[in-house]
């Protein structure tokens, strides 16, 4: 059966479905309010996990990817000033890489415009009209009927507000300052550290550039953060392992919140990725998540496609949610387990520190870490 697909967004979520389709014999429409070079420029996440990677690869996207990214078999975990290394790979047979989601999103347009394929930039969608029958998209003075439409655009996009229902949703009193920085990492992996003055991550975006986090206050302003104390508090929070400072090229604060869509679903309009749900980033699951609702959804319009069928396409919000809320409650772990609270006690320190020492000593517990932070299954 013929099958168009109005998909908006041109951010990971919105790319790889679109490319997913376009494999399956599916047209698919994908519009992007910002222009080509601001996609190609937005500094997001970095980590892959182990099922990403292997859909990236069965979508023919993954051949810088395989030269440049960066597999890491698991992480050091720091607390009472020492490193404890936690093995993914031994206890799991799966691993992570580091590669930006703008390096993902770079491949996956070259790939759509090499394939000659709908994608417009510089095209805000307005609103999607008859959602519950043809859903019509649009965009300026245009518009276009589709058989679905997905929304990719994030929490503030359009697609999340024509879905009812406010949704469930968590802060957290703290937020993360970032840096970017013309530095070799301090490790050849990722490193958590947990420490009385907080929480810190360091991670890389290659063998020389250095991308690594500090727990602040919310509404921190990055201006009142010089380059000499960002470097003086990394190394206070690391215990054994020492950053190498170099030149600060980017710093920008990041809140942290947690927010899921009661559904993903609203007649024939479809929420994936952000616009769907967040999760606060310190178990690196946002573009993981997204890149798992469109390969459900890709899937989904397949079989349709392929049978008449509507049985996946009809069960795809709740089989997606149950992956989210697995996502949500380890997203909530880590941030919880690794960050000191304003109102923290010695107590409830000794009970992040006794969480950390069983994931580090327990195999069982190493193994049921690793098994979320690589990847979660729906169920």
């Amino acid at each position: 059966m013929s099958m168009l697909v109005g998909i908006i967004g041109a951010g990971p979520a919105g790319l790889l479905l679109g490319r997913l389709l376009h494999l399956a014999g599916i047209d698919a429409v994908v519009f992007e309010s910002r222009g080509r070079e601001h996609v190609e420029q937005r500094q997001r996440a970095g980590i892959l996990e182990q099922a990403t990677v292997d859909t990236l690869r069965r979508a023919g996207a993954a051949d810088r990817l395989e030269r440049e990214g960066l597999p890491h078999d698991g992480i050091d975990l720091v607390f009472d000033g020492s490193a404890h290394r936690v093995d993914f790979f031994d206890t799991t047979g799966s691993r992570v890489w580091i590669y930006a989601q703008t390096e993902v999103v770079k491949d996956l347009i070259a790939l759509r415009i090499a394939d000659d394929l709908p994608l417009l930039f510089d095209t805000p969608v307005s609103g999607v009209s008859d959602v519950d029958g043809r859903p019509v998209v649009h965009h300026g003075d245009r518009t276009l009927a589709c058989d679905y439409v997905v929304g990719c655009d994030g929490f503030h996009g359009v697609a999340r507000s024509l879905v009812p229902g406010t949704g469930f949703e968590r802060s957290f009193p703290h937020s993360w300052l970032g840096i970017m920085a013309e530095a070799p990492p301090m490790h050849h992996e990722l490193v958590y550290a947990h420490s009385p003055r907080g929480f810190a991550l360091a991670s890389m975006r290659s063998p020389s550039v250095s991308r690594m986090y500090l727990q602040v206050p919310n509404g921190t302003d990055p201006t009142h953060w010089p380059d000499d104390r960002i470097w003086a508090e990394l190394t206070a929070r690391f215990g054994d392992h020492r950053p190498n400072p170099g030149p600060i090229t980017a710093k920008s604060v990041l809140p942290m919140r947690a927010w899921v869509s009661p559904t993903l679903r609203h007649g024939n309009l479809f929420l994936a990725g952000d616009a769907g749900h967040i999760v606060p980033p310190t178990g690196a699951k946002g573009l993981n998540l997204a890149a798992a609702d469109v390969t459900l959804l890709a899937a989904a319009f397949t079989h349709l496609h392929d049978t008449g069928s509507l049985a996946l396409l009809d069960a795809y919000s709740d089989t997606s949610l149950r992956r989210v809320w697995r996502a949500e409650q380890f997203s909530h772990f880590m941030t919880t387990t690794l960050h000191v609270a304003p109102d923290q006690t010695d107590f409830d320190t000794h009970l992040q520190l006794a969480r950390l020492r069983q994931i580090t000593t327990s195999r069982a517990a190493a193994t049921s870490f690793a098994e979320e932070y690589t990847g979660i299954a729906a169920g």
